[in-house]
């Protein structure tokens, strides 16, 4: 398995704005076929090092990743995290 995560820090952190994305990142649940495991976390601590959102995802192999990453789903979330991301890190594991 591989487990990809990401963690992202929005423009506008409102409750609202942090609801709403974490809404758009779950709606990819059961869309992508390469996509085993989806969790998504909204922060709850609100501190300075906090981010607004946690995306953990599982795949089988990195080839499923892969096409994860070009399918068309995944590709119009790209579209929408890119307008309200400020920043975002990942890490990308074998588990």
């Amino acid at each position: 398995m591989i487990t990809h995560i990401v963690f992202f820090k929005l423009k506008d952190g409102s409750r609202e704005n942090v609801a709403h994305t974490a809404e758009v990142l779950r709606n990819m649940e059961g869309k992508i076929d390469q996509l085993k495991y989806i969790e998504v976390g909204v922060d709850v601590l609100h501190t300075e090092r906090s981010f607004h959102i946690a995306l953990v995802t599982k795949f089988e192999s990195m080839a499923d990743l892969e096409a994860y990453q070009v399918h068309p789903v995944h590709q119009e979330v790209i579209k929408h995290m890119a307008q309200v991301r400020e920043s975002a890190v990942s890490v990308d594991y074998e588990s």
